[in-house]
């Protein structure tokens, strides 16, 4: 291909990719604020997915195909995260996992709820495509149930644990008034501008699509799950890939997609098990200096029963969540010289998902502006959430970690819009839990005890290597690593659970935490070596988030770009 042809076509194939991915990920599109298809979910058929597979195969062919050296070194990377992108989101949508996952955290009975959080109704037409959601919440139902019917039929069926938690779930929901559903909450508003009658069909046709669409399609989902899932679900003992057809190369799979490199789940394994030997012995030498313990089990047993170690009420944890991103705002501009325009705020957990959530996580801020990024804080028995944890926490999941990184990224000009939004699992957990040691080194933390935080989070991820590897590959059971974490981390039993069976139902997502952490402080190191005095912190972390969230080969190269550059530039100076 002519190089300026290739040039050419670079920008449009990219541009059609992310229009493609928000037409089929329409709940995602809605998360990011972009509006154009608010009145439909997902189609979760083997058709539909095929089909997506066919066009991300299709469009990691034609950017393979660009000739590299006809683009510029920005446009290689753009290139190379197009490849990656498609070929990633063909491989997790032929892993299976859609057919026969059930998922207590993030399946239908909590993602349509949450996504009310989002869709804000400010015209009619608005309030229309929203009862049009609704609507499509039935046959999005029974696709989900014929796909587990016949995943169930073949021999892939979901382990016990996460369905019973989704059964949970959904008789609370069922118990539940439909008044005081949150898809039926929209309802109770009167949008500004609006006329009497609008407001009022709105709210009519909104219940009517709650009580006589989406409630009985929720009730069918259960009444599937306990009566023909639960019966066949496989046991404790064996919740990983591996005891699945196929399994063990899906899994494989999944590694490249999570990690973006080709990893054999033994290595990440043997990686797992030397972390967490570091970081037991960090854990007995703090523990001697601050609580006066000798050995591991003492150090974790005096964190876990020492009621002052925990919160008391539910507005302590939201405060310090919000004292600790006040304070991480106030630092950063001296170690980043690259900030982010859009504000982050800390929110609850809604509480329809609280008592199965995991303690915290991130959602992006709209890309119209319109709603800033949002730190969710589980506030749920707070008496069981450690305050040395607290901060850690907030670090990685709003300023300097996922916040800054995502906002960032949004606001990076002169790239495509899906190298903007979306990117490698790797890249960006992996800066999450790097922020967390770089916190310390900003000063952020409040005193020695939340340097157990910091601990306790490490051992956490690098306990993920070793048990998601562990359940997955090697066969473990889901109570063996139930024990392997409470063993070698501080984190409450309640979180251990809710935590294991987060890695059952999404193999191979939670290697990319330390994976990521690894690369990034062994190029950080490389550059400091390499430049020695030349070497600036905020120069090497702008260069780190200056391209979106990478592939963690591309962010080599990038980094080898950026020494380069300092090094002739201190050449020149000199």
């Amino acid at each position: 291909m002519h190089p300026l042809t290739d040039r050419a076509t670079l920008r449009p194939l990219a541009d059609e990719f992310w229009d493609d991915v928000m037409a089929t990920s329409p709940t995602f599109a809605t998360v990011l604020g972009d509006r154009r298809f608010d009145d439909r979910l997902d189609d979760p058929s083997p058709e539909a997915l095929a089909d997506v597979v066919r066009r991300r195969r299709a469009t990691a062919g034609a950017a393979r195909a660009l000739d590299g050296a006809a683009l510029t070194p920005a446009e290689r990377v753009t290139r190379q995260m197009l490849v990656d992108e498609a070929e990633g989101q063909a491989a997790s949508i032929e892993s299976g996992m859609t057919d026969w996952t059930v998922d207590p955290l993030n399946g239908p009975q909590t993602h349509f709820l949450d996504l009310v959080g989002y869709q804000t109704v400010a015209t009619p037409e608005d309030g229309a495509r929203m009862v049009a959601r609704w609507r499509a919440i039935g046959p999005y139902l029974d696709v989900i149930i014929a796909n587990l019917r016949r995943a169930a039929a073949d021999g892939r069926v979901a382990v016990r644990a996460p369905v019973e938690r989704t059964i949970d779930i959904l008789e609370h929901l069922e118990a539940t008034p439909i008044a005081d559903w949150a898809l039926a909450s929209p309802a109770k508003a009167r949008p500004e501008g609006w006329s009497e009658a609008d407001a009022a069909a709105f709210g009519d046709d909104l219940v009517e699509a709650v009580s006589e669409v989406a409630a009985p399609a929720f009730q069918r989902f259960r009444q599937v799950l306990q009566a023909e899932i639960l019966p066949v679900a496989r046991p404790q003992d064996r919740p990983g890939l591996v005891h699945l057809p196929g399994g063990l190369d899906a899994y494989r799979s999944l590694i490249r997609v999570h990690t973006t490199l080709d990893l054999q789940p033994e290595a990440i394994h043997e990686t797992g098990v030397r972390e967490i030997e570091r970081i037991d012995r960090e854990f007995v030498e703090l523990g001697g200096r601050l609580l006066g313990t000798t050995d591991l089990a003492g150090t974790l047993a005096a964190l876990r029963s020492d009621p002052k170690l925990r919160f008391s009420t539910s507005g302590e944890v939201f405060t310090t969540a919000r004292r600790s991103l006040e304070r991480a705002e106030a630092a950063i501009p001296d170690w980043f010289g690259r900030l982010p325009r859009a504000a982050c705020e800390v929110i609850p957990i809604p509480t329809h998902a609280e008592a199965h959530q995991t303690i915290a996580y991130y959602s992006w801020p709209a890309i119209d502006g319109s709603r800033p990024g949002r730190y969710y804080i589980n506030l749920h028995a707070p008496t069981t959430r450690p305050r040395y944890e607290a901060e850690a926490l907030a670090f990685h999941e709003a300023v300097p970690g996922h916040h800054l990184q995502i906002a960032i990224a949004q606001e990076l000009e002169g790239i495509p819009a899906f190298q903007r939004m979306l990117g490698s699992t790797a890249f960006a957990e992996g800066w999450g839990l790097y922020t967390e040691r770089l916190s310390d080194e900003m000063g952020l933390y409040s005193g020695d005890l939340d340097h157990f935080g910091i601990l306790s989070f490490d051992a956490w991820r690098a306990g993920r290597l070793v048990v998601d590897t562990g359940m997955h590959a090697l066969g473990w059971s889901r109570q063996r690593a139930i024990d392997f974490l409470r063993e070698h981390t501080a984190l409450g039993e309640n979180n251990i659970e809710n935590e294991v069976d987060r890695y059952i139902v999404w193999p191979g997502q939670a290697l990319a935490y330390k994976i990521g952490q690894l690369e990034i402080l062994r190029l950080r190191a490389d550059a400091r070596d390499r430049l020695g005095e030349s070497f600036d912190i905020k120069g090497f972390h702008d260069a780190i988030l200056g391209s979106g969230a990478v592939s963690l080969p591309a962010l080599g190269g990038i980094v080898e770009g950026w020494i380069a550059d300092r090094a002739s530039g201190a050449v020149a100076a000199g």
